[in-house]
């Protein structure tokens, strides 16, 4: 048997791995770089942020149905060909404030008070909005058609496992970030990061148009994929069979939302999706403001290297845990997921103890102390992950083929609302908790806003899980529509 479908989640792993790289480039420049020269403050990144959130969720609405209407092979280009472009659009964002504002350096921006830096901070941000609508236009194409080549390439056994392999790049993207970015950030400036990472995915584009087709299609023509690895991948056939004609036919995209499985989906990402968002975009600040740890110096980057190295090795693991599941006890796909995500929503309680332990530790550890919280997120961020990618076969699980990104992409939608009210709000909360000294469970100023918002992202996921129980308590796949 061939083993061609390792080689595409090999690709597919790659491009979430870009696709990540490209989203961290902003939250490991801002804080050192961006920051001054633009004069921003925490309410203008969360704004940034929150605002890539809500245009990622919008353009996911319809990434899925474009993907399920183009087809997988040129909805991919078309989405990694968009957000590369949309990363370099990133490095132009400073000339053009310089341009509409009449400076003529850098500098000259740094150097500007009052008025003139409150109008600094406004066109840089709306620059930066730009080109983060654009990386989000594009990116939110990459996981419904990631999640439908898994359904085209592996029975529904193993495409947890798949997903919780090629989803590891969002972690390997992380891992590299901060080990990459600032130091291209110090040694030629922030824009060639932006620059830089973003050529990675249109070099990826080749190796798509290369490699990727249907596997029956590879299987008639003799290459890559034979009979016996075809047999593998549709397997399901044998147990579950549906007539042709209903695999086939399409579903009306206003149909995906009266099944209760839909919002199952939906809500569980809503829930969810913005913990990790923020994790991924706070962290480098967080240790920055509470420990004075910057990420061009070493231990800035062995912090993030660390968390996000715990993240890939464990989040692997979690893909494979419903597999073991079925394996000793028989039960359907869905029931095994269930199971496994119940135990993956305990692990972001460990968060609840990251401010606590650290400000109990730091008199004797200094700025040392961050690698106690940095570890407890950690073990959140690698529950996310696990739960993440059995969440997304939870779709393949119910769905048919042809609406598998569709509703992938409606779940994505919800998401990034989740994460735009989570982003928006943490960068409103910090700059009030720092300005008016707020307290909160002994905890005052930036450290009790920090507090507040690990509450709720230790939580998120037990509410989540009951509320996709709720909906959808037994297996049930869509067949009739």
């Amino acid at each position: 048997m061939t083993n061609w479908r390792w080689a595409i989640c090999g690709l597919l792993f790659v491009s979430i791995t870009i696709n990540y790289l490209d989203r961290q480039v902003l939250s490991l420049t801002w804080e050192e770089f961006i920051k001054p020269t633009y004069h921003w403050n925490d309410t203008v990144y969360g704004i940034i942020t929150a605002t890539f959130s809500l245009a990622y969720a919008i353009s996911m609405l319809f990434a899925g149905r474009f993907i399920d209407w183009i087809g997988t092979r040129k909805g991919f280009l078309w989405a990694i060909g968009v957000w590369s472009l949309g990363a370099c659009l990133h490095a132009v964002c400073g000339i053009f404030t310089e341009i509409w504002l009449g400076y003529e350096s850098l500098a000259d921006l740094t150097k500007a008070t009052g008025t003139a830096a409150l109008a600094v901070s406004t066109v840089s941000m709306w620059c930066f909005l730009v080109a983060r609508c654009v990386l989000a236009l594009g990116e939110s194409g990459n996981f419904p058609a990631a999640i439908k080549v898994t359904a085209e390439y592996f029975p529904k056994k193993d495409r947890a496992f798949a997903t919780s392999i090629f989803n590891a790049g969002a972690s390997i993207g992380a891992l590299g970030a901060p080990l990459t970015i600032p130091p291209l950030a110090k040694a030629f400036g922030w824009e060639w990061a932006f620059i830089i990472i973003g050529i990675m995915g249109f070099a990826w584009m080749g190796f798509w148009v290369f490699m990727y087709d249907k596997p029956e299609k590879f299987q008639k023509k003799g290459k890559f994929v034979n009979n016996a690895e075809l047999d593998y991948i549709e397997q399901d056939k044998l147990t579950e069979p549906v007539p042709v004609v209903v695999e086939e036919k399409k579903m009306p995209f206003l149909k995906c939302f009266t099944f209760k499985q839909t919002w199952a989906f939906a809500l569980g990402k809503f829930m969810t999706d913005g913990v990790w968002w923020f994790y991924l975009f706070w962290t480098p600040s967080y240790l920055k403001n509470q420990f004075d740890i910057k990420m061009t110096e070493g231990l800035g980057m062995a912090l993030i290297f660390v968390l996000y190295g715990i993240v890939t090795v464990l989040s692997i693991y979690g893909g494979k845990l419903p597999t073991i599941f079925i394996n000793r006890s028989g039960s359907n796909p869905y029931a095994a997921r269930m199971k496994a995500m119940l135990i993956f929503a305990f692990f972001p309680l460990f968060v609840l103890m990251a401010q606590p332990l650290a400000y109990y530790f730091e008199p004797m550890m200094g700025r040392n102390v961050a690698w106690i919280p940095v570890i407890l997120i950690s073990l959140a961020g690698a529950a996310h992950q696990s739960w993440s990618a059995n969440l997304f076969s939870t779709i393949g699980d119910m769905f048919p083929k042809v609406a598998i990104a569709s509703i992938t992409g409606i779940g994505g939608m919800a998401g990034g609302f989740g994460s735009y009210f989570l982003q928006k709000n943490a960068g409103k909360l910090f700059d009030y908790a720092e300005v008016s000294n707020m307290q909160f469970m002994g905890f005052e100023g930036k450290p009790a806003g920090y507090f507040i918002i690990f509450c709720i992202c230790a939580v998120a996921y037990l509410i989540g899980w009951t509320i996709m129980k709720s909906l959808v308590p037994k297996y049930k796949p869509i067949t009739d529509y």
